[in-house]
């Protein structure tokens, strides 16, 4: 039998904030470790993710994302060890998905548990990127929503990233020219050299729509959202007749208290949108494609397999690291996925 902590450590959302969030607005808290009831399971936090998204839960501002309320552990994916368990379905020691959030334990019903995918058991990370819910984004809003065809032109923002790196990849296997932004020559680097992406451009460069524009002579035809800003604005004039944009994230304007100073972008992307008859989708991809998730799991787990696509994890050790593990990655200091090692495998 196998000997837990009496300790849960929690991190909750302390205060609300405008602008960039700092470690004021988090705090780590002690309970007793939580008791599972009939049908119920005690999960233990092995892996914790960490995505930009999570900066909305923190706003009670109209967002894609509920809202975390104050007080109120922060909501994550998890890779999870099941600790205890009062329920048929689910034995101590499996491996799961979960949505346990930023917090050593968390008790669960089983419904919002998914067994992690068998070609993450030696890498159970890779159930929250390659073979979870970032992998899943990339996946569905390039191939349902860009549909990349054999010779187009792919762009996409945050290249090095846990999303970007995957679109840029699947974009490459499906024939296309693939031009990545990213931040800062390192990460450029790595998405030309590692990731074979035909070329990367640095966002911070002042000459980056120009630079675009000579990488890009054909015109763009799938753009990947998920940074907004400048980004955006050098990519826009760039669109070809009939291009897609997905639209997954805009971290550029996560922190932007302010909605006056996005309007004056309003009247040019109306214009582009109808003189180019331009495809710009929205998804949000929990709740739009769980229903092909099993499509993914095959395919991707196929890549991996046969080497095609590879992955940057970008790993920390900690739970009570994660605050400033998250403000730094909405900052861009992170490169790659990244997952914080809450505990470790066995007890």
């Amino acid at each position: 039998m196998t000997q837990q902590s009496d300790i849960n450590r929690r991190i909750v959302l302390a205060a609300r904030p405008q602008g960039a969030p700092d470690s004021s607005h988090f705090r780590l808290e002690t309970q007793p470790v939580p008791q599972p009831a009939e049908g119920e399971i005690l999960l233990r936090t092995v892996w914790l993710s960490l995505d930009p998204y999570m900066r909305g839960r923190m706003s009670d501002a109209p967002s894609y994302v509920p809202p975390t309320a104050l007080g109120a552990v922060m909501r994550a994916g998890t890779i999870a060890r099941v600790e205890q368990s009062r329920h048929d379905g689910f034995k101590p020691g499996e491996w799961v998905v979960s949505q346990s959030g930023w917090q050593d334990y968390a008790l669960s019903d089983g419904h919002d548990l998914q067994r992690l995918p068998l070609a993450a058991r030696q890498h159970p990370s890779w159930g929250l990127s390659l073979l979870g819910m970032t992998g899943f984004t990339a996946y569905m809003g390039l191939l349902d929503i860009g549909q990349p065809q054999a010779g187009e032109t792919v762009v996409v923002a945050a290249a090095s990233g846990a999303v970007g790196s995957v679109v840029g990849q699947i974009a490459r296997l499906k024939g296309c020219h693939v031009v990545g932004i990213a931040g800062g020559a390192k990460k450029c680097r790595f998405a030309e050299q590692t990731l074979g992406f035909d070329r990367c451009l640095d966002h911070r460069d002042a000459m980056l729509a120009s630079q675009l524009r000579r990488h890009c002579p054909d015109g763009i035809d799938v753009y990947f959202e998920n940074v907004g800003g400048r980004v955006f604005d050098a990519v826009l004039p760039l669109m070809n007749p009939r291009g897609r944009i997905p639209l997954c994230g805009l971290i550029a304007d996560y922190n932007v208290s302010t909605p006056s100073a996005l309007a004056d972008r309003l009247p040019q992307l109306q214009s582009a949108i109808l003189r180019k008859r331009l495809r710009v989708q929205g998804f949000i991809i929990t709740q739009d494609y769980p229903h092909r998730f099993g499509e993914f799991i095959q395919q991707m787990s196929q890549w991996i397999a046969d080497r095609r696509i590879l992955l940057r994890e970008d790993i920390y050790q900690g739970l009570e690291n994660a605050p400033h593990i998250f403000t730094g990655m909405l900052a861009g200091d992170n490169f790659g996925k990244v997952v914080v090692r809450v505990a470790p495998d066995e007890p």
